[in-house]
């Protein structure tokens, strides 16, 4: 297929694009509180966020679901409030914690998928046969998030371990952040939605 290399391309570009910063802090929300050698909760945990949105992505671009633009670029900074919001509240890790943050990363994901599918239909236009272009650009999209996923471990791990900063007071700190500027691109948002 020789589109695969530009759709890959396009898949990575938009996930790192820092004008969609969007995707790239509920990404750091969801895995900056963890370690380096938390690195299997974290597959799993990225894993079930690519499973969701791998699924809105597929079914919005083929135009089997339809959901209000504005609804969607409202709900993606709400699934960064709770992200982080769960981070700053919860102190230890219990395991039915974390099997309650995969289930929400899977959901979120699935809020995500439609974001990302929003800009595939723009580049695919009117093409009918898009199988081929909507696997590169998921490929893309995994693959930039592989890269923001490392960079985040990697400063995480020098802060931790170098700098030798508290966990708790870099969860805190990070999530907290993390929280405000989404919480301002809600409010911005919610104004924003067309009702039908």
């Amino acid at each position: 297929m020789h589109d695969f290399p530009l759709y890959f391309e396009l898949g990575w570009q938009h996930i790192c694009d820092w004008q969609g910063y969007d995707h790239i802090l509920f990404v750091t929300a969801l895995c900056g509180v963890y370690l380096l050698t938390d690195w299997r909760k974290v597959l799993i945990l990225v894993t079930a966020f690519t499973i969701g949105h791998t699924i809105t992505l597929a079914l919005s671009a083929l135009n089997l679901i339809h959901i209000n633009t504005s609804l969607i670029e409202f709900l993606i900074p709400v699934t960064i409030v709770i992200t982080s919001l769960i981070n700053i509240l919860k102190k230890k890790r219990s395991p039915g914690t974390i099997r309650t943050t995969y289930i929400l990363a899977l959901f979120f994901g699935l809020i995500h998928g439609l974001g990302f599918s929003n800009y595939l239909k723009s580049l695919l236009g009117k093409s009918t046969n898009i199988t081929a272009q909507l696997f590169a650009f998921n490929l893309g999209l995994e693959f930039g998030q592989v890269l923001i996923v490392l960079s985040i471990l990697t400063v995480s791990f020098i802060l931790l371990n170098i700098i030798k900063i508290q966990r708790r007071e870099w969860t805190l700190f990070l999530s907290s952040a993390i929280f405000g500027i989404a919480l301002i691109m809600c409010i911005e948002r919610f104004a924003l939605i067309h009702f039908r």
